[in-house]
């Protein structure tokens, strides 16, 4: 392939970001038919369609590579520019990364506080199950996450991280209500359950790990899109759930939960994917984060 010009693939990415040809001119100052003419030549280039035109547009699969490398040239002239003296007199480096809701709720948040304040730092936090942050990377949208897949994106570098300890665990009443008197794997079974959304599989998991077998949790259960409101779901006694270790010490020593089976933890591998650029600004933010998960994350 000949080389990719670079007018052609920011227009690429402002078409992208800005949902229409239309808004994409007006962002960059040219007309409309610039846009166009610009978005097809790149597509004459590359071999391949690059948007499917819709309201709003999306990029296709290919236009999803050429979009991250967009946003990753981007990157490098924010840091050039950085490192030149040539940014505005206090401007913030942007750093977007996708966390899972349990970390951003236990250890993710003191890693960011160890990131040097100077330069300043400006993040922004995209909130998703750690099995789809990936995605994110894989369209551009974020540069680094926190993911439960060691397979690295294409164009990103990959390092574990640890893995973060669940207990199956319910209020006492919950439990002498549903679980007492019966198997613990056919109550769970049965049970009202607790989960974050409907892509939220570790209970399922779970009880299929403690039956052996390949049904999982009750279809009886309550949707909670929060880390913490997913702890106070299985406080209240709503249901039973997978607690993370960090938030579940305190609640369990104080008898508002029980551990349903102690034995039995889960733990789910977590690791750091970051586009492969020699960024100081990802570079300082990965060291900070790499740093608090070896102290928090079990091994």
């Amino acid at each position: 392939m000949t080389d990719l010009p670079l007018d052609q693939v920011r227009t690429l990415l402002a078409v992208v970001d800005e949902g229409t040809f239309d808004a994409a001119a007006a962002a960059l100052h040219v007309t409309p038919s610039a846009v166009s003419q610009r978005v097809k030549a790149l597509e004459q280039r590359t071999g391949r369609v690059l948007l499917l035109r819709t309201k709003p547009v999306r990029p296709t699969e290919s236009g999803e590579i050429v979009v991250r490398f967009a946003r990753q040239l981007a990157r490098l002239e924010r840091d050039t520019r950085s490192e030149l003296g040539m940014n505005g007199a206090g401007e913030p480096t942007r750093v977007t990364v996708a966390v899972n809701a349990d970390s951003l709720a236990t250890w993710f948040l003191p890693a960011l506080t160890r990131v040097p304040r100077e330069p300043p730092f400006c993040f922004e936090l995209h909130r998703e199950d750690e099995t789809v942050t990936a995605e994110l990377l894989r369209e551009g949208l974020v540069m680094a996450a926190v993911t439960s897949s060691p397979d690295a994106v294409t164009g990103c570098s990959v390092r574990s991280l640890g893995s973060m300890r669940y207990f199956a665990a319910a209020s006492p009443g919950f439990a002498a209500a549903f679980l007492d008197g019966v198997p613990l794997g056919e109550g769970l079974a049965r049970a009202p359950v607790i989960t974050f959304d409907r892509r939220d599989d570790l209970q399922d998991a779970f009880v299929r790990r403690l039956r052996r077998g390949p049904d999982g949790a009750s279809r009886l259960r309550h949707a909670v899109p929060t880390s913490e409101g997913f702890l106070d779901a299985v406080v209240a006694g709503l249901g039973w759930g997978m607690v993370p270790e960090a938030q579940a010490g305190e609640l369990l020593t104080d008898g508002r939960l029980v551990s349903l089976v102690p034995e039995r933890a889960l733990d789910v591998p977590l690791f750091w994917q970051q586009w492969k650029l020699d960024s100081p600004a990802l570079a300082a933010v990965a060291s900070a984060v790499a740093a608090t998960a070896a102290e928090t994350l079990r091994g």
